[in-house]
């Protein structure tokens, strides 16, 4: 049988596409071709701000003294399993050598990136982890040069533990610049900085287009719409969990899809109960987003059974996906489409968020079909070399020259050619192309 939605999105996490682009473009353009200038006009228009956005060590330090010793015991908790976490990344990839033919030596080796801008939100919320996930990360991988980028907010500045948080991990520059205007200074080398090689970081949907807009120019590491979190659960969870699950992602934002798949409907029905609830004993502006994602993009989807349940979460391929159920190892080897996978109700999303170590940039929007999230090696160019005796290459040389005279390039052929007269002058090689 086909799964049943007990409750189905009005909505679907997608913005006005066509005027993000226009609008962010415009931006782009206008600060490539203005420079410094431009892009303080544009800081002073959207962060409303006009203190030094480059900041200095006595900045950094003063906002240090800001952090009180328990927040800054967090990070460093926080920091060293991301970082522990990383250095496993990067171990399971290597440079080596290998002789693919007698005389023929190939090999790979991993070259950090120059630079990086890692994109820190500090807008709605003061996200300290997303420094602590990407600067870390970037700082494992061997990036020789760091900055973090946040939004100042007006007559304050930069959160002061995204300042720290920040450098504690690596940075090597903290801007205190937001949005577009942010992503632009860091691809185009504004301010005295070098000109980034990848972004990194989640943002706002105008942060999104302009890391989409640049892509090519310089590498990303995804591109990130809202946050989309799954359950799927069975008849053992705790109904008064789960709620709280679906609640604590859905306050990310007022179009942060949140989806719970299972196969009890009695559960489905407690968890939906339950749930408005949870969201009005929320605070502010957590309340305002979690009733806007619950009401227009939440759903509750009843399946058959748990086979039912695992190919309908791959359909959707959640940046986050949560497993409450019974037989974890079957779920855990069954499933292949997430961004990060949450075994038991012993974890949670929120311990990946923050803390736990594994990286919290996700692909969304589906993305998880075809990629996994922020890692050391998105830091990391994998290239390949080569180096070979005559005697080495003399087979490559002759199939080298017959396939490309069978392509059409002949001007390949010729470089072949060229090494086979010059080595071997005495023999005869066929070299001809023939279907």
């Amino acid at each position: 049988m086909a799964p049943t939605y007990l409750k189905r999105a009005n909505l679907t996490a997608k913005s006005d596409a066509s005027e993000v682009h226009e609008t962010v473009k415009t931006i782009l353009d206008e600060i490539e071709a203005g420079g410094d200038a431009k892009a303080l006009e544009y800081a002073a228009k959207f962060d409303g701000y006009d203190g030094n956005i480059l900041l200095s060590d006595d900045e950094i330090a003063e906002a240090e003294t800001k952090v009180s010793q328990k927040l800054k015991d967090d990070i460093l908790f926080a920091h060293d399993n991301v970082r522990r976490f990383a250095e496993k990344q990067r171990a399971t990839i290597s440079d080596f050598d290998m002789e693919i033919l007698p005389g023929v030596t190939t090999g790979q080796r991993l070259i950090p990136v120059n630079a990086a801008g890692c994109y820190v939100p500090g807008g709605r919320y003061s996200h300290i982890a997303s420094a602590i996930m990407t600067v870390t990360t970037a700082k494992v991988a061997g990036v020789s040069n760091i900055t973090a980028c946040s939004p100042p907010r007006p007559g304050v500045g930069v959160a002061p533990a995204i300042i720290y948080a920040a450098k504690v991990c690596g940075a090597d520059n903290i801007l205190a610049m937001g949005g577009v205007q942010g992503i632009a200074s860091m691809t185009f080398g504004l301010f005295g900085l070098p000109s980034a090689n990848i972004l990194v970081g989640p943002g706002n949907q105008f942060v999104a287009e302009a890391k989409r807009i640049l892509f090519g120019r310089v590498g990303i590491d995804m591109i990130a719409g809202p946050t989309d979190s799954l359950i799927l659960a069975d008849s053992t969870a705790d109904a008064h969990v789960v709620a709280t699950d679906l609640v604590s992602q859905a306050e990310h934002g007022y179009n942060s899809p949140v989806w719970l798949v299972t196969d009890d409907k009695a559960l489905a029905e407690d968890v939906m109960a339950r749930v408005p609830g949870l969201i009005d004993d929320l605070p502010g502006v957590n309340r305002d987003n979690a009733t806007a994602a619950w009401r227009d993009y939440a759903e509750v989807i009843l399946c058959a059974d748990r086979e039912e349940m695992a190919a309908t979460s791959d359909a959707y391929a959640p940046e986050h996906l949560t497993v409450q159920a019974q037989d974890l190892p079957w779920w855990l080897n069954r499933l292949t489409c997430y961004g990060s996978l949450f075994l038991g109700e012993e974890t949670t999303v929120s311990y990946g968020d923050k803390a736990s170590g594994p990286n919290h940039v996700l692909p969304t929007s589906g993305a998880a079909r075809y990629t996994g999230g922020l890692s050391v090696h998105k830091y990391l160019k994998i290239v390949t070399w080569q180096q070979a005796t005559r005697d080495g290459a003399k087979p490559i040389a002759e199939a080298t020259a017959r396939i490309s005279r069978l392509e059409g390039m002949e001007g390949h052929a010729r470089a072949a050619d060229a090494r086979l007269a010059k080595y071997f002058p005495h023999e005869n090689f066929d070299l001809s192309a023939e279907e």
